[in-house]
């Protein structure tokens, strides 16, 4: 095992819970008695198995194993590009505290803060998957989404086995997508028409060259999404947080959301987070946390 270091202070139970309730059959495994979280994670000389374990006791590392690709050797640079998604995944690289006190300042926040400090923003290991998860996810509920997305991986996905009777699967490159076209994938996953369309535009878009990680220019990237048909700002901005990491991304029409706000609008959302810029991704984070993820 590798030990990655993070920064004090430390709120483990939340980002297990969030990666458990996010674990889609099939991609990634969440063993609840341990708490490690196995799953492959793209590389370009293939997909590497990745299996982390965030000790309980907050901890100020985390552990993971990294096996490569099949037929690949294990070299420095290997694990290297995969410890960079890992850390981008878990938010390594945040400093919590100056977050915490700056949230701590709002009443609303405040308690949230003190009975979560260091709270992370899960991230991505697969910019286009988590994509195609949040278009499955558009107004349904998490485990629908979990079941859509699973189908969609069975159909197209690279399954790979573990150990045992464990497989899992990785999403094939966005051009085995876009080459299903909109019947297949609807024919594959259940969802409606228009659902299947926007995932072959959001498959046809990173094939045509949009990057949707970490290192990505969140404005333009936002646009491009925005202009795909059956992308809204719900799932731009859901992928600006958790794909580019952009520290300061809110979805004020989020239905949880306004309703630990406790308003009726996204308006009223989106006026009420001015003063938590530049990390209202943070205090969404807190929100939804309180709300779901206990």
């Amino acid at each position: 095992m590798l030990r990655l270091p993070r920064q004090a202070p430390v709120a483990t139970a939340p980002m297990l819970r969030f990666l458990a309730a996010h674990a889609v059959p099939g991609v990634e495994h969440h063993d609840p008695a341990t708490g490690e979280h196995t799953r492959l994670v793209p590389t370009p000389q293939g997909p590497a198995l990745v299996a982390l374990r965030l000790p309980a006791d907050e901890a100020e590392v985390v552990e993971v194993r990294v096996t490569p690709p099949v037929g690949v050797q294990a070299t420095d640079a290997v694990t290297a590009g995969v410890l960079e998604r890992v850390r981008g995944w878990l938010d390594l690289d945040v400093d919590p505290a100056h977050v915490d006190a700056s949230l701590a300042r709002d009443p609303m926040l405040a308690p949230l803060v003190a009975a979560r400090p260091g709270l992370r923003v899960p991230g991505s290991v697969d910019g286009l998957e988590t994509a195609m998860f949040a278009v499955l996810g558009q107004q349904v509920s998490l485990g629908a989404a979990r079941t859509f997305a699973s189908r969609l991986l069975a159909a197209f996905g690279t399954v790979a086995e573990v150990s045992g009777d464990l497989r899992l699967a990785s999403l094939p490159g966005p051009g085995v997508l876009v080459e299903a076209g909109p019947v297949r994938l609807q024919q594959a996953t259940g969802v409606t028409s228009a659902r299947s369309r926007a995932l072959h535009a959001v498959a046809s878009a990173a094939a045509d060259g949009l990057h949707l990680g970490r290192d990505a220019d969140r404005a333009s990237t936002r646009a491009a999404l925005l202009a795909l048909p059956g992308i809204g700002p719900w799932t731009a901005d859901y992928v600006a947080l958790r794909c580019l990491g952009d520290p300061d991304a809110w979805l004020p029409g989020d239905l949880v959301l306004r309703r630990a706000l406790g308003v009726a609008t996204a308006r009223e959302a989106q006026a009420r987070a001015v003063g938590w810029r530049p990390w209202r991704g943070y205090a969404l984070l807190h929100l939804w946390t309180a709300a779901v993820f206990v």
